[in-house]
């Protein structure tokens, strides 16, 4: 396995809200898949690895701020990158 190989995956934490400290926008232009319980999921918000957590988004509830919802769920994650590194 080349070095490449093992260095090449996405990171622990990340989000989708440029506000968030876990943002990471190299990593979201490499497109990162999730599967979560073995399903791929693609409304994934926010993901953390070593504590077993997505936040996905509600399309149909909104916050305050007209928003869309999010709810927390415990589980199995697995990012993948769908994009090889250039």
């Amino acid at each position: 396995m080349s070095e490449d190989q093992v260095t090449d995956v996405p990171p622990n934490h990340l989000s989708i809200d440029p506000n968030s400290p876990f943002y990471n926008e190299e990593a979201l232009l490499r497109d990162v898949g999730i599967r979560f319980n073995g399903a791929e999921k693609t409304n994934v918000v926010e993901y953390d690895v070593a504590e077993g957590w997505v936040r996905v988004e509600v399309p149909t509830a909104k916050d305050r701020r007209g928003n869309p919802m999010v709810m927390k769920f415990s589980g199995t994650v697995e990012p993948f990158f769908r994009q090889a590194k250039n």
